[in-house]
């Protein structure tokens, strides 16, 4: 249940860093500025957006990475349980022998029909 709480929080963290990021306004726009496009920024305060957003950014990449550890320690939890249920190491498979066939016994039913000493042997010309 916490787990996914975090999951949540984290998913509605990153789309707002990425919905603001793209809101705010790079520092070559300021050029702009000068011929009569600096007008739309006043919607945000005389300080401009500046401020505001890069708070309101900063809030939520915080929040992002906190939540990015949270998830974090939630795997390495899950990871920990499936050790303790028993799942077998693999450097130990791979040091495993396979079984040899030669102790398997054979049913009549699975032995040859025709034994090679009954084939007669074509003579080489």
């Amino acid at each position: 249940m916490l787990e996914t709480v975090v999951v949540v929080l984290h998913l509605l963290g990153a789309i707002g860093v990425v919905v603001l990021v793209l809101l705010q306004q790079g520092k070559g726009a300021d050029a702009g500025a000068s011929f009569g496009s600096g007008a739309s920024a006043t919607v945000f305060g005389s300080q401009g957006s500046s401020t505001f957003l890069s708070r309101v950014t900063a809030i939520l990449a915080t929040a992002f990475f906190i939540t990015s550890m949270g998830l974090a320690f939630f795997a390495k939890e899950k990871a920990d349980g499936l050790t303790e249920v028993g799942l077998p190491d693999p450097a130990v498979m791979e040091v495993q022998e396979k079984p040899v066939v030669e102790d398997v016994p054979v049913l009549e039913e699975q032995k040859p029909a025709v034994e090679a000493a009954d084939v007669p042997q074509v003579p080489e010309q």
